[in-house]
């Protein structure tokens, strides 16, 4: 039995794209998981067609992020209109081209993704390949890589075992199967050192603040934990937050909030067991701007001029408040259309 799933089809499709005169450039919503993915593309392309470029759409603020690009010596560069000029053809990975606003105007020759896809929302590229039961889109990658013959080099394998790291939370989160059989190939290739050095670069010293801000602001509902932040310096604070307090003993869910340049920023961290968050963040905010994710972890934005003259942290209070009164309508007895009970 193969160690990984066979792609020999996919492999002679993908290949069929290929045009050494031909410049691709490879883009992201940069975190651990996409930097590592997009890495490892280009280690396919490269060879295969004239040049092989990576940009990022998002400001990378996160201090391992940075330290991972510059340890693991990724060339990323932010996305402009000059520079995607330059290219012939475009692939976005661990993303799919609704996720996010600057995607939209363009027409992707490789989409490679693991999340969820949304009905009503498809996917067109020459080559799609979503693999939505993985935790983590270095786990695609890696198949790729092995199915291919190309054993990754120290550098590569250190970021794609990060990258499955932080997307399962080294396996706390949902997983399959074959993001542990990767992670347990590449564990022979990869750089202790490094690795260590780029997970305890996580936190700034200024972020600290934060923690005292958050220990007073926080709202306890049962076994979920609510933050309102107000406007912070990055929306990774929020981030940080979330998946902080979703370590209390106790607790099922939190949902940590805040205001970033003109945007109502909500994140939601699961226990994975009950409630799906990326439905529930959905069902939340999905009428009045951008909302999902996975079942254990979610994110919405929502502009801020949705909100009115409306405080935000009253804004979700109120959402959280008419869910939890549609949920109590749904548990009631049935009525028939005259009111009584059937």
């Amino acid at each position: 039995m193969a160690y990984f799933r066979k792609l020999d089809p996919k492999l002679v499709k993908l290949q069929e794209l290929l045009n050494k005169n031909e410049r691709w450039l490879i883009l992201i919503n940069a975190d651990p998981d996409a930097l590592a993915s997009a890495m490892a593309l280009k280690r396919i392309l490269a060879g295969r067609v004239d040049q092989v470029g990576i940009a990022h759409v998002n400001e990378i603020t996160r201090p391992d992020n940075l330290a991972m690009i510059r340890l693991l010596r990724i060339q990323t560069k932010k996305l402009t209109p000059l520079l995607a000029a330059q290219y012939d053809r475009f692939a976005l990975v661990d993303s799919q081209p609704h996720h996010h606003p600057e995607f939209a105007s363009f027409r992707f020759s490789l989409v490679i993704d693991h999340h969820p896809k949304v009905a009503g929302t498809p996917v067109d590229a020459d080559y799609v390949e979503i693999v939505s039961e993985y935790g983590s889109n270095s786990t695609i990658l890696t198949e790729y890589l092995y199915n291919l013959g190309l054993r990754p080099g120290k550098l590569l394998a250190t970021a794609l075992l990060y990258g499955i790291k932080t997307d399962t939370q080294t396996f706390e989160r949902e997983f399959h199967d074959n993001d542990m059989k990767a992670f347990r190939y590449l564990s022979k290739f990869y750089s202790r050192p490094l690795l260590h050095k780029i997970i305890r670069s996580e936190f700034r010293l200024e972020w600290l603040k934060y923690f005292t801000q958050a220990f007073r602001k926080m709202r306890v509902m049962g076994k979920t934990i609510t933050i309102f932040m107000g406007r912070v310096d990055s929306p990774d604070i929020l981030v940080i937050l979330a998946d902080f307090f979703l370590r209390v003993h106790g607790l099922t869910m939190t949902m940590v909030s805040g205001i970033h340049e003109n945007k109502l920023i909500v994140v939601f961290r699961g226990d994975g067991l009950r409630r799906d968050m990326g439905k529930f963040a959905k069902r939340l905010f999905g009428d009045v701007g951008s909302a999902g994710g996975h079942k254990s972890m979610a994110r919405a934005e929502i502009a801020m001029e949705k909100l009115g003259c409306q405080h935000a942290s009253q804004f979700i209070w109120e959402r959280l408040h008419m869910s939890t009164e549609v949920k109590k309508k749904k548990k009631e007895p049935e009525n028939g259309a005259c009111g009584c009970k059937k």
